[in-house]
């Protein structure tokens, strides 16, 4: 690849990348109510889609039973629990990240 190519390609990707930041902005401005499939996709997609990240990390350890299984288990259940308590997605999120990686360090 050449060094005009290289360029062009650098210059597709950041516009492309760009354009995907900034569209929905120019979209829904503000001047216009927001539709209500827009709304209701806000409103229910972060939690599908929390859901099937939490699917697709304990499909392969739920099968096998083993040391890192329990562990993530109860970074899990503690990942509920503070959620059920505190209402924050991303706290949830980084109080289970955080609490599986100690409990994989520690034992």
């Amino acid at each position: 690849m050449t060094f005009t190519e290289q360029l062009c390609t650098i210059a597709i990707a950041v516009l492309t990348t760009m354009a995907s930041r900034f569209l929905p902005f120019m979209i829904f401005n503000g001047k216009k109510p927001t539709p209500d499939f827009v709304s209701y996709l806000g409103n229910n997609l972060p939690p599908a889609i929390l859901g099937i990240l939490v699917v697709y990390c304990y499909k392969s350890q739920l099968l096998h039973s083993s040391h890192d299984t329990l562990l993530a288990v109860i970074a899990g259940l503690l990942t509920i629990g503070v959620h059920l308590y505190k209402k924050n997605m991303l706290i949830s999120i980084l109080v289970g990240t955080l609490s599986y990686v100690a409990l994989v360090y520690l034992t």
